[in-house]
């Protein structure tokens, strides 16, 4: 992919290839290509789809996600060897545009200890792999992995073989997070200064974030000559995370004075993006997660308040809107009619199907009856929780628990399990673990831990709306679910089905080995 402009920064989006590698962020195809489609939409220029050879269901995403983008380039991950590549290039074939990302060990302890490969080895794998890779596609991207802990004499020949080979744009990850700002952007300038064909690529950052820096360290690459970055929504990722696209984005747009550089996101669509990746994923934003938390633009201090009255920009360095950030909006009621409420959801970016629109209706008409007010932020939680659910085998039909001081707790659960109801009655210690229990009596999953239970309120107001997320793990593969209601208790039964129903769909199809593999950069 040409960068004619020079000041034009490419935003490569990896949420659902090294996003998704986060324990626990697996996501099923249909929300892979939902994310796909709002990625496309907001204006990333590559989406890293996947990486292909892991699985069939990892070969099956990054094709589906290939037929339906309409402008951003697709790209499929590869490490060096020929069967991983013509799998990437066969997922990707129905790409408008299409990319092959293959990467390599390059530092000493990876090229010794993971590798097992002598320097000139590697090298060699470096040409033969880029150069079979331009077999499928004449946009292809080369990664040094463990960039930053990599020789600079051994670097430079590497990244200039690789533009030899064919690759358009040479990759320098900080895979490990162990670089500082002035140190990955001496990094890069070196690479400018000692690569003679380096002027035939566009250099990338990816960096992550086991230090708090990836998103400072990015900046610091591109100041020094990259005008690609790789971030992922939310700044998901692999342990600590990834460079966050938000921040990225915003961070150019608010200090164009020092960052004159340019990107084609529209940023008044990042809230939406970051609050249905976390419904996908189950994975809440933290409060004070710059951009998209909760707290990022509100003001308690009195002094700040006092400031935001008289002029917003005392302490307000962009707006709300900028980032698509709105009030929510009270919104229909308990008489509104099925009509009102498509359109309602509409306006607010949902297409339902017939089923899942008169599923999403029912609820919110119980919701009306609970809830006095109803806003636009429980109308999303609500539609979300139902989508998500639309395609699963094991649905929540019914709930009645029995709490309180004077025991036994009990829950008299009733699923639905491929079209047919099953229900148990299960004592517990608690409500929530009465619940729990009834899910496992109607669906045995012994090897499978609960690793997190977690709740908060969507609004405000003792009649909120909870949001309850939920983390299962068996055998080192790691789901959460999520589930929203007005009843705290039935929340967390679905959020529980969610989580299992995602389990199961993982159970299939997955390679371990394949998977731990697949890291990089």
């Amino acid at each position: 992919m040409s960068n004619k402009n020079k000041n034009r920064i490419i935003i490569f989006d990896t949420t659902l290839r090294d996003g998704e590698q986060s324990p626990g962020c697996s996501m099923n195809l249909e929300e892979k290509l939902k994310m796909a489609r709002l990625l496309d939409e907001m204006g990333v220029d590559i989406i890293e789809a996947g990486f292909p050879v892991a699985s069939p269901g990892d070969y099956e995403a990054v094709n589906e996600i290939a037929k339906i983008v309409k402008n951003a380039v697709v790209c499929g991950l590869s490490r060096a060897k020929k069967a991983d590549i013509e799998a990437s290039g066969q997922a990707i074939k129905p790409a408008k545009r299409k990319r092959i990302h293959t990467f390599i060990s390059t530092s000493p302890l990876h090229m010794k200890h993971k590798l097992q490969m002598p320097p000139e080895e590697v090298l060699n794998a470096v040409a033969e792999s880029v150069t079979f890779a331009r077999g499928f596609t004449d946009d292809v991207e080369w990664s040094a992995e463990d960039a930053s802990r990599t020789e600079d004499d051994f670097l430079c020949r590497a990244v200039e073989i690789a533009i030899k080979s064919g690759a358009t744009t040479v990759n320098i990850p900080d895979t490990v997070g162990y670089s500082v700002p002035e140190e990955y952007g001496a990094k890069i300038a070196m690479l400018f200064e000692r690569v003679p064909n380096i002027d035939k690529a566009v250099v990338s950052t990816h960096c992550h974030n086991d230090l708090g820096l990836a998103v400072a360290n990015s900046l610091a690459g591109v100041k020094a000559g990259a005008r690609q970055v790789e971030c992922t929504i939310n700044g998901i990722g692999e342990r600590a995370g990834n460079a966050a696209l938000e921040e990225i984005v915003m961070a150019l747009r608010t200090r164009h004075d020092l960052m004159p550089y340019s990107t084609g996101i529209e940023t008044t669509k990042i809230t939406k993006i970051s609050r249905t990746l976390s419904t996908i994923t189950g994975f809440n934003v933290q409060p004070n997660k710059a951009i998209v938390g909760a707290n990022a633009f509100a003001h308690e201090s009195g002094i700040h308040q006092d400031g935001m009255l008289k002029h917003a920009n005392t302490y307000e360095i962009m707006t709300p809107e900028s980032v698509g950030l709105t009030e929510s909006k009270l919104v229909l009621g308990k008489h509104s009619g099925r009509h009102a409420f498509k359109t309602k959801l509409a306006e607010l970016g949902f297409e339902l199907g017939d089923n899942a629109l008169q599923e999403a209706f029912a609820r919110f008409k119980n919701l009306a009856d609970k809830k006095k007010e109803i806003f636009e932020d429980d109308l999303v939680a609500l539609v979300e929780d139902e989508v998500v659910r639309e395609n699963e085998r094991i649905k929540f039909v019914s709930l009645q628990v029995r709490a309180g001081t004077t025991g036994p707790q009990t829950a008299d659960l009733v699923l639905s399990i491929d079209g047919q109801e099953q229900e148990a009655h299960v004592e517990g210690n608690g409500p929530v673990d009465a619940i729990f229990k009834a899910i496992r009596e109607i669906v045995p999953h012994d090897k499978a831990g609960l690793q997190l239970y977690q709740v908060h309120a969507i609004t405000g107001g003792s009649d909120a709306q909870a949001e309850v997320t939920v983390r299962l793990e068996e055998n080192g593969r790691t789901v959460n679910g999520q589930g929203a209601d007005a009843d705290t208790l039935v929340a967390s039964a679905r959020a529980y089905i969610h989580a299992l129903n995602k389990l199961q769909t993982k159970r299939s199809g997955f390679n371990p080995q394949t998977a731990k593999e697949a890291t990089a950069p």
